[in-house]
This record gives C-alpha cells, structure tokens and sequence, in this order.
C-alpha cells in the first residue's frame, strides 16, 4: 500500500486520537503539503520540533494500527467488494445482477 494514502487512512481512523497540536501539524505537513519550514514559521517554533511533533503522532498512528488492524480490515474489504463487483460484473444482465450492482454500490458509499 502506498505510504501516503496508508497515512491517509491512518488519520482518517485514529486522528481524533492525537494531542491537538499532532493532529494539526501532522494534517498541514501530510494533507496539505505544507514543508516543516513552513509550519514552523507559522507556529513560532523550530522545524526539528515540528519533526519531532509529526513523528511521534505517525508512531502512535502506527501502533494503534498495530493493536487494532481497523485500516487494515476496511482495506480489506475495499479489495473483497472489487473482487465481487468485477465477479458480478462478468455476469449476463438480469434482474439479479441490477439488485446485487445497486446494493454493492450502496456498501462502497
């Protein structure tokens, strides 16, 4: 899994999990491509200690991933739906294949 998207995801699930300032320079450095310098000089700090701060929150990310296996169990079942998707999508048109299109489409929102 691409390392930028399984950061994504991390802090999709466990974000909410981080001290306030882990959480804001982890999303400004990750999510919106700011560099260290430039969450540094907005913060009045210095970027070693922004590297610190994001480092640490990916850490704990990490490890709560390691404990639970959420992300890992929701990329999963995204693969176990495509694979079901591309299997009914090989099926003849019918009835049956429009229900089970329409209720994987539902699960996928």
């Amino acid at each position: 899994m691409d390392d930028t998207f399984l950061r994504t995801m991390l802090f999709d699930f466990y974000g909410d999990l981080l001290t306030d300032k882990q959480r804001e320079y982890y999303d400004l450095h990750y999510m919106s491509d700011l560099s260290l310098f430039e969450i540094a000089e907005m913060n009045g700090t210095s970027r070693q200690a922004v590297w610190d701060i994001i480092r640490r929150a990916e850490q704990t990310l990490r490890q709560i991933e390691e404990k639970t296996g959420l992300v890992a169990r929701a990329m999963q079942r995204r693969q176990t739906l495509a694979e079901i998707a591309a299997l009914v999508d090989a099926l003849p048109d019918s009835e049956i294949k429009q229900t089970i299109t329409r209720k994987l489409a539902g699960i996928e929102d």
